[in-house]
């Protein structure tokens, strides 16, 4: 008899600076079909200002882009949906008011990811859609930012983002629309620039086959095309020649290329000369057009079924390894602070099991002595600084962000006015898993192989934590842990919270 087929739909949105764009697929056992893209022109990037703030007029076009968008995908459950935020949103300082007003109309979370994780989507939507070569480099010019990948197979090994994009570009270069050989020079000697730094790493590793993704490299190919490039590579010497025909318009509004569209035209020009920048200080011989990109990357990693590895995961791995984490003792404190989540959630209303709340405590366990490679004193701190400022695949922004936050209140004073403004996630939540943690460390802090009684926190109606073990006398035999659960109770009474022990 045969199998019933197993059907899901799910859908990625990629808020860039440019456009937005969303995906929608069809999970049919373990195929993803694609089954529609939409694209709106947006150009959030030009309504960011000199003090990195984003006007309410370039708000207003993204939230009647995601109210269309949401009328698609109507009925799709949130673990089905996944909305991610680049370059602009990472840099405006009032995105908490854009993730604000999103959520008026689109009821799933809007995620802002680090550069580097953006880069390692993209080479994963293009690693899917793409047949396999030896290695692959990836290259991806948006409104904002630039990503460059190298990596083999369905792993990136070489990622970086630069803040190099067509719309800021056009912004500084080419604002009145007038093109001129000095402007692209200088649009071009800028951007070479900004690649100064990696270009080396990246010619002494080396690639098999160069690909272009999205919206810029895409309308480059198509005017290339539509010149008499019938294989649709890029190439230095036919950029080259597409300069002197930008340079020949004079103007974006006098620009008439056959395959470029309107929409296209105020960004297009800088978009060639970043392009020109990378083609020529790469050297690379020939690029070619990849229809996947970012929005691809986050379908395939929303599968389950279709992920080669849990990414998270392996991060955290890696990082505890990198710097020498205790992993003995951090499971310790894993496996205790799990048992009381998973007591806790119920009476704390928090989410279901399993959800991503219980992951990052479990992960901020194993991370949170990360500092000790830095200095004894303080480390809390210093974890705290490596998790926010490490390239962490796999994480968004705000995913790091609690991961530093849950890490640097684990221990010490509890100076709650520092902690961060989050939306993905409320601040109570926060609060409940901080206080879980810190348990689960302060218990653990012997190091001892012998191990601890059955324990059991009761919280009563005025969020009164009560810790007890069926083992009445079991802090009089650990003296040392009794001191440090005095020392504790104290942290949490000049916080205003309540822990009692028994």
């Amino acid at each position: 008899m045969k199998d019933v087929e197993e059907i899901r739909h799910i859908a990625a949105i990629d808020l860039g600076s440019n456009s937005f764009h969303m995906v929608v697929a069809k999970v049919v056992n373990q195929d993803l079909q694609l089954i529609s893209r939409h694209k709106q022109r947006v150009r959030l990037a030009t309504g960011l200002n000199d003090q990195k703030v984003l006007d309410q007029t370039a708000i207003q076009r993204g939230i009647e882009c995601l109210e269309m968008f949401a009328e698609r995908i109507q009925g799709f459950s949130p673990e089905n949906v996944r909305i991610t935020a680049t370059h602009t949103l990472r840099q405006a300082k009032n995105t908490a008011e854009f993730i604000e007003q999103a959520r008026q109309v689109i009821p799933y979370p809007v995620e802002v990811i680090p550069g580097a994780e953006e880069a390692r989507l993209i080479y994963l939507g293009v690693a899917h859609t793409q047949p396999q070569s030896q290695s692959m480099l990836v290259i991806d010019i948006g409104g904002g930012s630039t990503e460059l990948v190298i990596g083999h197979e369905f792993t990136p090994e070489l990622v970086n983002s630069l803040q190099i994009g067509c719309v800021s570009y056009t912004n500084r270069f080419f604002p009145d629309g007038k093109i001129t050989r000095k402007r692209l020079n200088q649009a071009i000697l800028a951007a070479e620039q900004k690649l100064e730094s990696i270009v080396r790493q990246y010619r002494k590793k080396g690639w098999d086959t160069a690909f272009g993704s999205s919206g810029t490299i895409k309308a480059v190919r198509d005017v290339l095309s539509e010149s008499g490039a019938q294989d649709g590579s890029i190439t230095l010497s036919r950029l080259e020649k597409l300069q002197d025909k930008l340079v020949e318009a004079g103007s974006v509004d006098n620009l008439s290329l056959k395959g470029l569209s309107e929409e296209r035209k105020p960004v297009f020009v800088a978009g060639v000369a970043i392009l020109f920048a990378i083609i020529k200080d790469l050297k690379i011989r020939e690029m070619h057009f990849s229809q996947g990109a970012l929005r691809e990357g986050l379908l395939y990693e929303m599968e389950d079924r279709l992920k080669y590895t849990d990414i998270r995961l392996r991060t955290a791995e890696s990082l505890a390894q990198k710097h020498q984490v205790d992993i003995d003792h951090a499971r310790k404190v894993k496996k205790l602070a799990k048992q009381f989540l998973e007591q806790l959630a119920p009476v704390l209303e928090l989410p279901a099991k399993n959800t991503e709340l219980f992951d990052l405590l479990e992960w901020s366990a194993i991370l949170h002595e990360v500092g000790l490679s830095i200095n004894l004193q303080g480390f809390h701190r210093h974890s705290a600084y490596i998790l926010r400022h490490t390239n962490m695949p796999g994480f968004n922004s705000e995913q790091q962000e609690l991961l530093s936050t849950l890490v640097r209140f684990h221990r010490k004073a509890l100076k709650l006015n520092e902690m961060p403004e989050l939306t993905l996630y409320k601040k109570k939540h926060v609060i409940q898993i901080i206080r879980i943690l810190r348990l689960a460390v302060v218990l653990n802090g012997q190091r001892s192989d012998d191990p601890l009684p059955e324990l059991k926190i009761i919280i009563n109606d005025h969020d009164k934590w009560t810790l007890n073990s069926v083992e009445q006398e079991w802090l009089e035999n650990n003296k040392l842990l009794h001191t440090d659960l005095e020392t504790e109770q104290q942290y949490w009474q000049s916080a205003g919270w309540t822990l009692q022990y028994a």
